[in-house]
Order: structure tokens, then sequence, then C-alpha cells
């Protein structure tokens, strides 16, 4: 399969896809979103593969959404924004619901959408240095279509801290919060992943999946077709076409605050 913003390579029963817009730190763009569910739709139904690695090439891991896509999204009408917000809401889903084991191995910085692909893996290697960050609310928007996925994860009590606050926070209190599995330093990430993958190698891949399967129903989120899903789309959208979003938006690409930030 051939691609343009990401790197796919199999192994015998594992497959690695490196996120590959490095000079742009690997930012989503539609391009990216589409290419990344593709793949994990096509690994998904492949019986020869028992783990899948994401990663990302150059300085980090993902920074979020890209510039260029974020001054497209501005001037989305309702109907666009709703779209937008379903294919990158799609993209969370299959990660999420992908009967594979799913590692994410993160470095440098792991920003705003990129949270709800690691929230959406199974296991989340974080190097030291990862910096992590829920941005959307110093934009004027909200972090609408990854929250079912944070929140699965580390609970409403800590996204209240990390989503309402916006802050910037350390891959340890990542750890601490339970969005990362483990922290390590640079020189141990490609061991640290190896440990993993003998791990799953060493388990049935049906009970993996009907692992995965049992941890989604038990903790309300098995159902695919969960109307929460399209209704964190809607509230996306709408937030993006308000007032607050549009200002967020707008000084964001002036470069300069925001009207309600005071500091």
């Amino acid at each position: 399969m051939d691609f343009k913003t990401i790197k796919v390579q199999l192994g015998e029963s594992i497959a690695w896809i490196n996120l590959d817009r490095p000079e742009v730190r690997n930012a989503l763009n539609t391009v990216l979103i589409g290419e990344l569910t593709e793949t994990f739709e096509w690994l998904d139904g492949r019986d020869d593969i028992r783990v899948v690695v994401l990663k990302g090439n150059g300085k980090c891991f993902c920074a979020g959404a890209d510039l260029a896509y974020m001054k497209d999204m501005a001037g989305f009408g309702y109907d666009e924004n709703v779209g937008d917000a379903q294919r990158l809401s799609k993209l969370f889903q299959t990660i999420y619901f992908c009967n594979k084991a799913v590692v994410a191995n993160v470095h440098g910085a792991c920003i705003g959408g990129a949270n709800g692909i690691i929230a959406a893996a199974d296991i989340v290697i974080a190097e030291r240095e990862t910096r992590f960050a829920f941005s959307e609310v110093r934009l004027g928007i909200t972090p609408a279509t990854i929250s079912p996925f944070v929140v699965a994860k580390i609970g409403n009590t800590a996204a209240k801290e990390l989503m309402l606050t916006g802050r910037c926070f350390s891959a340890q209190e990542a750890k601490d919060f339970g969005l990362v599995n483990v922290v390590v330093d640079a020189s141990e990430m490609i061991d640290t992943e190896r440990q993993y993958i003998d791990h799953f190698m060493h388990a049935s891949p049906d009970a993996v999946a009907e692992c995965k399967n049992l941890l989604r129903m038990v903790s309300g989120t098995a159902d695919r077709f969960n109307p929460v899903f399209m209704q964190t789309s809607v509230a996306i959208a709408n937030q993006r076409i308000s007032k607050a979003g549009q200002e967020g938006m707008t000084a964001f690409f002036e470069k300069r605050k925001a009207e309600w930030d005071t500091l």
C-alpha cells in the first residue's frame, strides 16, 4: 500500500506504523487521518498480524492538528465541521475497536488529537522527556472527539484536570494520570517495546481480541454505534463556529492573546 503521510512495515505477526510528516512534527491533517484509519482497518482484517506498533518519525510523535488544516477548519460551516469531526472520531474508533494489541510508542510531544490516538491504544510507552497537552480550551474549542476514549482510559477526575486547564504536563504526570503505561529513557524505548511484543506473542490472539471486547463491555464502551460518537462530532462543530472558537483560532494565527486571556 502506498501512503503519503505514514510508513507501514510488516514483520512476522507485527506491523509498525510510523507517522511520517516530520517536517510538521507529524501534525494531523485530512490525508493522515484517512490513511491511518484505512491502515488500521486493513490490519484489523489480517489474521497474520497480532500486534500493531504506532510511532512517529522525526522529533516528536504528533503535535496535534496541522496549521493549514486548522485554518481550513476555522472557515468551515457547520456541516463541513461535523463531517470533519466524524472522520477524526472514526480514526479513534478504528484504533480503539481494533482486535489486535495496539502499542503506541511516543516521544517529543503529544498534543491535542494525538492524545486521542494514544488513549485509543492498549499500551503507551513514553520517552521521559515527552510533553503532553490537551490544549483545545486555550483555542476556544473543546477536546470533543477524543473525550470518550480519554475518559474511558483515565477517568473523569483526571480528564477534568487536564482538559479544563489545557496545561502542558510531563510524561511522568501522564503515567500518574493513567494516560501512559510506562516512562523510559530514550535508550530504553526499543527494548521496552520488544518486551511488550514478547508478552503479546505468548498470548492467544483470539483471547487478546476477546479480552479487549470484555474490557470494553465492562467499561461501557463496547458499542461501535454509541450515539456519543456523533454527539461529540456535533459538539466540536458547534464550538468551532462559535464566537469563542472563531476568536481563539484567529488569535492563534495572528499570534496574539485571545480576548479572554488576561494574563
